[in-house]
């Protein structure tokens, strides 16, 4: 993981603001956002490795990611490598093998190869960019 300090951060938005401003960007509100907290990725490449720009929140004031107009506060953007394992998971203790039928990262924190950390910080200033030139900071 390759932290990018950014002039996004700490700033505060309705969530549903920014979904409208990143998702076009080809941005997604990853599968890990628990009801307090969540993060927008965004795939920079793949191959060996899966590449992403994270852009972490969290639900401002106590409120909880599922509540109509909420606020969240962003975090620091980073960059990321996941390493999947090839073929199945052979570690699986689900009862149902149709609930999880995809393999662990083999290394959820990867190395980020060297040579695309300033491709990443580069989409890093596109989203500095989009949010703060299109958008208003909430209150």
């Amino acid at each position: 993981m390759i932290e990018v300090p950014s002039q996004i951060e700490n700033n505060e938005y309705k969530l549903i603001d920014l979904e409208k401003k990143l998702k076009p960007l080809g941005y997604v509100i990853g599968g890990g956002w628990e009801y307090d907290h969540g993060y927008f990725d965004y795939k920079v490449g793949e191959g060996e490795r899966y590449l992403y720009v994270r852009l972490p929140f969290t639900a401002v004031d106590g409120e909880q990611l599922d509540t109509k107009g909420v606020h969240v506060r962003l975090g620091r953007p980073f960059l990321l490598a996941h390493k999947y394992q090839d073929g199945l998971d052979d570690h699986v203790h689900d009862p149902s093998p149709w609930v999880n039928q995809f393999s662990e990262p083999e290394d959820k924190d990867a190395s980020f190869p060297p040579e695309m950390v300033n491709t990443g910080r580069e989409y890093v200033q596109e989203l500095e960019q989009v949010i703060i030139n299109d958008m208003e900071i909430s209150p």
